[in-house]
């Protein structure tokens, strides 16, 4: 059986929810392989919405849902999400769910870190979501991380403990705050050990005998590879690698495992937060885009910025995750409009590139080139296949598979489940 990799080949926000749970209902175990709980997704389920951030998306359906290693987790969060899903009538055991043990922890302490430096930068702010999740990869890389198994080990904590006040406490200080609370932090994790420990166990050996059995695995990306933070829009990124080749660290399986690489592509663009944004429309267009695709986050509720659809960025994201097929979403926010641009291109300094440059002033320098389309008047709204889609809206589609060079594998049409247009089944090529 084939594995899939689901990863946003965007900045984000494609609409990787719906997708990921489509696939989700026909896999045997979901996995999360970098990021936090700064990345949401959306579910609508039999009319039911759910909103998550952490747990991976098969929880839902009851598949097996593992948090790999290269995920950092807040065991705050994580009990927080987990009791709200439960409330929804979720069920979450061991059984259907587990978390690496050598996760590295988000802790108060992070979090704090976090505010502290965003108010301190004044115009030189990232967008970060204040959630802890950048200063927790930074300990993690700095050797002075709490990982979920230090949990079971609190009582020799004092060596781990001395690196990381000696590191954190004279940040604290710069910014005029007191050292750490050794003891409240102890009591904190003292006290949410045993809800994370229940579920933690080294999920490589899980997985390991997942793909054995010959088991379809779901690779659950979060954020989007514009967001990578190698390959986006540095510094206006996450602090983790989006791409594709991260399952292999991110969950202790091999760079062989991923399979089928789906990216997830809405038929415009948003982001979410500061950073370049070529093809971003301050005009009515880019009101209208927003308010048609209820273009707020689903963590954050932050008002995302939208544009046209960058095919520039998307053929750069393609080829830099290995990208199989794409999934392009929203097709039904452009119904109506008379006209449509595709971005083809940039102009930087008087020349034609092809591609978005590393460096952030070029990237907020270089200007979209457009290629302009008919719209179409007829709706795409629950279509679920090609003869229900206006004959321009095909066009479109054509055109996007053209311009980036990867096929579509298949199109949402709105955020039902089975409002899909399916070209290329992931799990069957």
């Amino acid at each position: 059986m084939a594995n899939v990799t689901v990863i946003g080949a965007q900045w984000g926000d494609e609409g990787k929810g719906k997708i990921v749970d489509w696939l989700a209902s026909r896999a045997d175990c979901v996995v999360r392989f970098q990021g936090g709980h700064n990345a949401g997704h959306t579910l609508v389920v039999d009319g039911q919405t759910y909103k998550i951030s952490l747990v991976p998306s098969g929880i839902v359906t009851g598949t097996l849902s593992i948090i790999g290693n290269g995920v950092v987790l807040d065991p705050w969060a994580l009990k927080a999400e987990i009791g709200k899903l439960e409330g929804q009538g979720v069920n979450v055991t061991r059984d259907n769910f587990a978390v690496a043990d050598n996760c590295p922890l988000i802790l108060p302490i992070h979090r704090d870190l976090d505010a502290l430096r965003e108010t301190a930068a004044g115009k030189g702010k990232i967008g970060t979501t204040g959630r802890g999740i950048g200063p927790a990869y930074e300990d993690k890389v700095g050797r002075r991380a709490i990982r979920v198994c230090d949990l079971a080990h609190l009582d020799a904590l004092e060596p781990q403990l001395d690196r990381l006040c000696a590191h954190h406490d004279a940040l604290r200080a710069g910014f005029g705050e007191p050292p750490i609370d050794r003891a409240k932090l102890i009591a904190e994790l003292r006290e949410i050990a045993p809800f994370v420990l229940q579920f933690a166990e080294p999920v490589w050996k899980r997985l390991r005998d997942v793909r054995k059995a010959g088991k379809r695995i779901l690779f659950e990306g979060a954020q989007g590879v514009l967001l990578d933070v190698d390959h986006g829009t540095y510094p206006f990124v996450t602090s983790s690698n989006t791409v594709s080749g991260t399952i292999a660290s991110g969950s202790g399986l091999g760079p062989n495992s991923a399979g089928f690489v789906l990216g997830i592509v809405k038929a415009y663009t948003t982001r979410v937060g500061s950073g370049p944004f070529p093809t971003e429309l301050d005009d009515e267009i880019g009101e209208r885009l927003g308010t048609r695709g209820h273009e707020f986050g689903t963590v954050t509720a932050r008002k995302r910025r939208c544009g046209w659809f960058d095919a520039v960025l998307v053929r750069q994201t393609c080829a830099l995750s290995g990208v199989t097929g794409i999934a392009l979403t929203k097709i039904d926010v452009l119904d109506g409009f008379e006209t449509i641009r595709i971005c083809t291109g940039y102009r930087l300094n008087g020349e034609i590139i092809d591609y978005l440059p590393a460096h952030a002033a070029d990237q907020a320098a270089v200007e979209p080139v457009y290629e302009e389309m008919e719209g179409w008047q007829g709706t795409t709204v629950g279509a679920r296949s090609w003869a229900d889609l206006p004959a321009q809206a095909i066009k479109y589609i054509r055109r996007i598979e053209e311009l980036i060079e990867c096929p579509v594998a298949s199109v949402s049409t709105s955020p039902e489940r089975d409002d899909t247009i399916l070209v290329r089944d992931p799990f069957e090529d």
